[in-house]
């Protein structure tokens, strides 16, 4: 028989002294236990801003060289890294390689658990060779508990790799260590109910990948001020959002805009530029890409060459 790791010291598994007659609560008493316990993982994200800002720009700079980013993970932290990724696509209109969600027991654990898959190490590093994950790549290994073994097998197998390595956890490191080049730890304390992850541990990690691919995206040039310039035009909603974007930042009229939008073949990052510099599509298009799909930084190189 194996030697089964005592675990009940770590933070995540430790009794809340908060919710002790949890059984006893009324429905409105269980509500405001909820909100205030919530309140500590916006706390928890704030503990680790250094970290978050240090992995988006390793993030940001392998994703500009070619690089691709990676989620792993196992039951709740897997589901939420996959959750990230493939919002990416719709959101930023960036193609589903570049960032991807590997969660232990594959496609199937999203919708029934699969959480005895994640005691295998050797399958996360088959994940990571499955991929083959190179020096250009991030690997950000999620695990609220930091000891899973599908998520230390991944990530050690990216480092022997070359590419960066993030370790997302919520126990503090003199628990649990683990060598990464960036280590966010989002201390959210005991839950609710005892050892329930899904609960602060899920709701700071939820956080915590909402800023690291939103702020690796902005460093990328997928928005312009706040707006979302390279939303996918995909449904109505979107069209509406596209046509919105392009009349609040040029003044056209809902009809232009949708002129405008159909000229760049619906995609509102091309349209602006074209509207701004009077470039036809194809110059506009080659523009872009010499600067890397940044719409500021090519608005100011031809107003430039324009003044020269």
């Amino acid at each position: 028989m194996t030697n089964l790791q005592e675990r009940g010291h770590l933070l995540t598994e430790q009794v809340n002294p908060h919710s002790l007659n949890l059984d006893q609560l009324s429905s409105l008493e269980l509500v405001d236990l909820f909100n205030n316990e919530d309140l500590k993982a916006v706390a928890a994200v704030a503990g680790a801003k250094n970290q978050l800002a240090q992995a988006i720009e390793y993030t940001a700079e392998r994703l500009r060289h070619g690089g691709r980013l990676f989620y792993v993970g196992a039951g709740t932290s897997g589901r939420l890294g996959v959750l990230d990724a493939a919002e990416c696509p719709p959101t930023f209109c960036t193609p589903p390689e570049l960032v991807q969600g590997i969660i232990a027991g594959g496609a199937g654990a999203l919708l029934r658990s699969s959480e005895d898959l994640e005691d295998r190490a050797q399958d996360g590093e088959a994940a990571i060779a499955q991929r083959q994950v190179t020096k250009l790549d991030v690997v950000v290994g999620i695990t609220a508990g930091g000891t899973t073994p599908f998520v230390q097998g991944a990530l050690n197998a990216a480092r022997q790799r070359g590419a960066i390595t993030v370790f997302i956890a919520c126990v503090p490191a003199e628990q649990v260590s683990f060598e990464a080049d960036v280590d966010i730890r989002l201390l959210t304390g005991p839950e609710i109910v005892a050892g329930s992850t899904r609960l602060k541990a899920g709701t700071a990690t939820k956080l915590a990948l909402n800023i690291l691919s939103t702020g690796v995206m902005v460093k990328l040039g997928k928005v312009y001020g706040n707006r979302m310039v390279d939303v996918a035009v995909t449904n109505q909603k979107l069209r509406d959002r596209a046509l919105r974007i392009l009349q609040d930042l040029t003044g056209l009229s809902r009809e232009t805009a949708s002129v405008l939008l159909e000229q760049s073949g619906n995609w509102v990052k091309l349209a602006l530029l074209m509207h701004w510099t009077g470039l036809e599509k194809s110059a506009a298009d080659q523009l872009l890409s010499e600067h890397q799909g940044n719409l500021r930084a090519s608005v100011a190189s031809h107003n430039s060459s324009q003044a020269d």
